[in-house]
Formats: C-alpha cells, sequence, structure tokens
C-alpha cells in the first residue's frame, strides 16, 4: 500500500484522536483518515452524479 505524509493543524489531529483507540470508531490514526477519505469520495461520486458529471 503506498503511503502518503500531510501536514495537520494540531487542533484537527487531537480532535481527532479522541475517536481512535480501544473501544472506539478508529484503530489509528492511518484508520481514520483512510475511512474519512473513503467517505468523502463517496459524497463526490453523489454529487457527480446529481450534476452530470458520471
Amino acid at each position: 500500500m503506498p503511503k502518503i505524509s500531510l501536514d495537520m493543524p494540531e487542533e484537527i489531529l487531537n480532535d481527532l484522536k479522541l475517536h481512535i483507540g480501544d473501544k472506539k470508531k478508529f484503530i489509528s490514526v492511518a484508520d481514520a483518515v483512510r475511512s474519512a477519505c473513503r467517505k468523502m469520495l463517496d459524497q463526490l461520486d453523489i454529487i457527480d452524479k446529481n450534476n452530470g458529471r458520471r
């Protein structure tokens, strides 16, 4: 799997970490970022379809 790096404001990272760990939604920051990207891409697909771009 390709690796990427990115810059993220500390407050966003800190908020994200509230949802990571045992008995929380994500197992790691990478898992959370992947999930967010997948959801965003699904939403963009819907927007494109609704605007006749797909």
